[in-house]
């Protein structure tokens, strides 16, 4: 096996997580635009997106050390950064133009766009990582009910009163799970090569399975509009009084 090459697992998991993913904004996109009511924002499905958020920022972190194993430069990374954070103002914009109460702030392409702007920072490090990782992952958590009187730190984690957004995450609890998905690539995939003995499956079936998790920004831009169009044409009437043009 070369260094190049793709880790199947690590494919497959993401795969999964899009599934999921996409599960979820459907119901989301259902209950935004009344066509069904479903409870979303607390309970099983709010844990199920927790979750599978949690998933791509755990994985994230570990394929960030297998690439700098392999690369042995940062510059990339930051490069990335910037990119996927500057989708993530696209984001804004675009949610402005849908809702001034609740467009996405700092949604989940703008801690990939800053998470990878500031992780080079941390890949000398190994058990510092995650002990940093689970002090920040607590710290997030123990701050997720409070409410603050400035908007300031809003990306850190400090909501101000009465914030509705539609998308949110925040360094603090997320970026301490991507600096532990960082000591666990280091650990499961030193030096860019798995630690551990399965089989090295391939072939066209495990292709077409991995394809998706090859490409997960690409399909998490696509997601919406797919969705939202197909929602639109199946329920016109539901979709169309929510877009103020």
């Amino acid at each position: 096996m070369t260094l190049q090459r793709r880790f199947w697992e690590i494919d497959t998991i993401r795969t999964i997580a899009i599934a999921m993913m996409i599960t979820f904004h459907t119901l989301y996109l259902l209950n935004y635009f009344d066509i069904q009511q479903i409870t979303v924002h607390y309970g099983f499905w709010q844990w199920f997106a927790r979750v599978t958020a949690g998933t791509f920022i755990f994985v994230a972190g570990m394929s960030l050390t297998i690439s700098h194993s392999r690369a042995k430069e940062i510059s990339g990374f930051m490069r990335r950064g910037l990119k996927i954070f500057a989708w993530g103002m696209g984001i804004t914009l675009i949610t402005l133009l849908i809702s001034r109460t609740e467009y996405v702030r700092f949604g989940i392409l703008h801690f990939f766009g800053l998470t990878f702007i500031l992780a080079p920072f941390f890949l000398r490090f190994r058990l510092v990582n995650l002990i940093l990782g689970i002090a920040l992952l607590l710290t997030g958590i123990y701050i997720w009910g409070t409410s603050f009187d400035f908007p300031w730190l809003l990306w850190l984690g400090a909501r101000p009163h009465y914030f509705r957004t539609m998308d949110y995450f925040p360094l603090l609890p997320w970026f301490g799970l991507f600096l532990i998905g960082m000591f666990t690539g280091n650990i499961l995939y030193p030096q860019g090569r798995r630690r551990f003995i399965i089989p090295d499956l391939g072939g066209p079936t495990m292709s077409a399975l991995t394809f998706p998790g090859r490409h997960p920004l690409v399909i998490y831009l696509l997601q919406w509009p797919a969705i939202i169009l197909t929602l639109l044409i199946i329920f016109p009437l539901y979709v169309l009084p929510h877009f103020p043009f």
